[in-house]
């Protein structure tokens, strides 16, 4: 039992309640968080508003940008399965343009340890399994990495709360995420801006092994679905070192709709439709 429960645990004697005298007894000090503390506190509650949507499908429309303004897009589809004490499982699959159509991505995030990850190529007819020293690789010649599009549990990082501070008239924490595996992360941390009125993510800037900021996301257009689940329309990811950027434009959304583990099978990724 943390800490925090021991002190908060009612306590009885005979018929009188005591929990009001046995906190006034205690120094206000005893409840002060560190950073630290305050960091994996903020990710917790922003992982217990995102639990328990169960199942969600959505269209996405991929946007690459090179350093020159020229632009490529691309047209896919997605599903997520939650996994009740683990990490989420997703499937994302390319319709256009002809040179991707067909090729199938297959994520099984865990809560700890390494993801599994395999990659449909239909030119190839073969279901290539993504390595854990390749997941700072780019996610098909995108500006977000492999590790960039797994779920993000709690357990993969370590954090601290930097400070509080207003984004685009939001009043928000600054937190700090640190990969628990930095061997083979293409990052040494993340910071991240968090509304405190709805623990949502809406920029995160990224850090290279040598510490240098290599890229940016920003997230906009969020809504609310089934009245408690709030999901972005537009994610944008900006490298500042190579002058690139993807943007994710999500439409479409329907929770709730019936997958299972069969929908999530590597095995008929050949088969995807």
């Amino acid at each position: 039992m943390s800490r925090f429960s021991i002190l908060l645990f009612p306590i009885m004697s005979g018929i009188l309640f005591l929990p009001v005298i046995i906190l006034s007894l205690i120094p206000s000090t005893a409840f002060t968080q560190t950073p630290e503390e305050k960091g994996v506190a903020i990710a917790m509650e922003m992982d217990r508003r995102a639990t328990g949507f169960r199942d969600v499908t959505a269209h996405m429309l991929m946007t690459l940008r090179d350093r020159h303004g020229r632009e490529s897009i691309r047209k896919m589809r997605m599903k997520v399965l939650e996994v009740v004490g683990d990490g989420d499982k997703s499937l994302m699959v390319f319709d256009n343009p002809k040179d991707v159509k067909g090729t199938a991505f297959l994520n099984f995030t865990h809560k700890t340890g390494n993801d599994d990850q395999w990659l449909y190529l239909p030119a190839l007819k073969r279901v290539k399994r993504i390595s854990t020293r390749n997941k700072s690789g780019s996610f098909m010649g995108s500006e977000f990495a492999y590790e960039d599009i797994s779920s993000l549990e709690v357990e993969k990082y370590t954090y601290k709360w930097v400070r509080d501070e207003e984004y685009n008239g939001m009043d928000c924490f600054i937190v700090e995420y640190y990969p628990v595996d930095r061997k083979y992360s293409g990052y040494t941390r993340q910071v991240s801006w968090i509304d405190k009125t709805e623990y949502r993510s809406h920029k995160v800037e990224y850090y290279d092994r040598k510490n240098s900021h290599l890229k940016t996301l920003t997230i906009k257009g969020y809504k609310k679905y089934i009245d408690r689940f709030w999901r972005a329309d537009e994610l944008n990811m900006v490298n500042h070192q190579t002058g690139k950027s993807t943007r994710l434009e999500f439409n479409d959304y329907k929770f709730q709709t019936g997958l299972n583990d069969r929908d999530f099978n590597k095995n008929s990724l050949k088969r995807v439709k």
